[in-house]
């Protein structure tokens, strides 16, 4: 089969006049199972790999498994570096008046403030009333919610009861937005998923009909703010993507994007899991401050409804909706798509659970469904092969970034641990001599300081993330402490539980093959 995506077949590749690479043929089509199966192909790959050479060129293995831990010690480095750099900026951007800067920096080509309209749309599934209601309560506080913010809440026809509490949520909430409206997406549609991404999509295409076609509202003057439902915005979110928003003059060619912080349940979690989170968020504030990065879109997101509809919205049946979709928008509008960052932090809920082992059974099952994206390697691939009149630079360049963090957690983390570890299990000699040489030999320095930044720098991030979560309830237990130092070397063990082994699992089906179903993470 064809690689496809939202549902829909390409049997042929479409080309402008003139500009096909292929001589008036297209290229052949490359069966989906391949291109999905291209991570879990080098990860297990690597293992075989490193089986081998362990019995073969034990030496040789062991100095491969250290350039790669040294490259990961680095990156850890720039990634301490940028999350400075981002926390400085989000400082300096809540000191900011945003009418003010918008009147100091507005041109001719500028929208005018009034004219800006947001779409904000809430995909749910079995949320509870009392998560909803206090995202709706954090978005009726934004400044102009009364005329500038639609609400859409997206829900689910396999939710018994949606319609009802939709019903419930508008009585109680319409009154302090612009509009409000509810979809209810239908089960069981043809090349669809029951997930955020066709339900998003069912929903952005109907309130697109009722703002547009019906209402007059213009097209270019909406923002589109896709969200989970335990999002909760910045007070002056709004307020600054609409200034963002109508001073760009690409506004149609950006995706509008804030960091992170798992901050609003982090008191609730166990002290076990709250490392987890704080290195999740330390990357994610690296990735989009550092200036050597190209940032992705993640859990929470904007762009306009022109880009979005030029794009075909999201696809229906896709689990990583964020990357896929900002892959598919970047292809539709010839690679000229980029993120512009919103450097105003969102608070999301932690995974949790009613106790440690269930949390961390939904801790595992969150990485694992967001590891699915490694589908987006081939997907990325695939939209090269579909639009060969793009400039091969910045395509390539996006698959390299796509594939980074996705082939590192893979078949990089294989390399580094069963690379360090086997030749010294299967050669007790070259153990023996690494330990007399010591910091002499380039291999063993190499992983001693690579282990060594790894872990400080897990440290590090964990007391920025502590410097900026909200007030505790109350004083800290003496188990609370124990376990929050406990946590500490425990970090890479905790990594291998909730980052390493998912993704591994996610890879391995994507190559046999194997479906994931969409499960909603438990949060407090």
């Amino acid at each position: 089969m064809p690689y496809q995506s939202g549902g829909g077949r390409r049997n042929n590749v479409q080309l402008g006049v003139g500009q096909s690479i292929w001589a008036g043929n297209p290229p052949p089509a490359i069966p989906e199972r391949v291109l999905d199966g291209i991570p879990g192909f080098l990860a297990w790959g690597a293992l075989l790999l490193c089986l081998a050479m362990a019995v073969a060129f034990p030496r040789t293995l062991l100095l491969i498994a250290t350039l790669v831990a040294a490259y990961s010690a680095v990156r850890f480095a720039l990634a301490g570096i940028a999350n400075v750099i981002g926390l400085r900026k989000i400082k300096r951007w809540e000191r900011i008046d945003w009418c003010a800067y918008y009147q100091q920096h507005a041109t001719n080509g500028s929208l005018a403030w009034a004219d800006v309209h947001h779409i904000v749309i809430i995909p749910n599934y079995k949320e509870p009333l009392s998560v909803l209601r206090t995202t709706l309560d954090n978005l009726a506080q934004q400044r102009d919610a009364c005329r500038a913010l639609t609400i859409v809440l997206a829900m689910e026809a396999a939710e018994p009861g949606c319609t009802e509490k939709a019903r419930l949520l508008r009585k109680e909430y319409a009154d302090r937005f612009a509009h409000m409206h509810y979809t209810v997406h239908p089960r069981g549609l043809p090349g669809e998923m029951q997930c955020k991404s066709s339900n998003e999509a069912w929903a952005a295409r109907w309130v697109k009909r009722k703002l547009v076609d019906e209402l007059g509202y213009n097209l270019d003057h909406i923002l589109v703010t896709t969200m989970d439902a335990d999002t909760l915005w910045h007070p002056h979110h709004f307020f600054a993507l609409t200034a963002l928003f109508a001073l760009n003059p690409e506004r149609h060619l950006r995706f509008f994007q804030s960091p992170i912080r798992y901050h609003s349940n982090i008191w609730e979690i166990n002290p076990l899991l709250r490392i987890v989170n704080a290195n999740s968020t330390a990357f994610e504030l690296a990735h989009l401050s550092a200036p050597w990065w190209r940032p992705l879109p993640i859990s929470s997101y904007a762009l306009s409804l022109r880009l979005l509809e030029a794009s075909g919205y999201w696809d229906p049946d896709v689990i990583a909706d964020e990357s896929h979709m900002y892959i598919k928008a970047f292809f539709a509008r010839e690679t000229r798509v980029s993120i512009e960052r919103v450097f105003l932090p969102f608070l999301a809920q932690a995974t949790s659970g009613h106790n440690l082992l269930d949390a961390m059974r939904n801790r595992y099952q969150q990485t694992l469904r967001h590891a699915w994206g490694s589908k987006e390697v081939g997907y990325t691939i695939a939209k090269m092969l579909e639009h060969p009149e793009v400039d091969f630079r910045p395509a390539f360049r996006l698959l390299l970034r796509i594939a980074h963090d996705i082939l590192l957690a893979g078949a990089g983390w294989v390399i580094i641990t069963l690379g360090s570890q086997l030749p010294l299990l299967l050669n007790p000699g070259l153990l023996g001599e690494l330990l007399e040489r010591g910091f002499s030999d380039p291999i063993f320095a190499g992983l001693q300081i690579s282990l060594a930044v790894v872990s400080i720098l897990g440290i590090v991030f964990w007391y920025q993330d502590v410097s900026v979560r909200p007030p505790r309830p109350h004083p800290p237990t003496l188990g609370e402490r124990l376990l929050t130092l406990i946590s500490f070397p425990l970090l890479p063990i905790l990594t291998l539980i909730f980052v390493a082994i998912p993704t591994l699992q996610a890879q391995t089906r994507l190559l046999l093959g194997t479906p994931l179903q969409f499960r909603v993470s438990k949060k407090t």
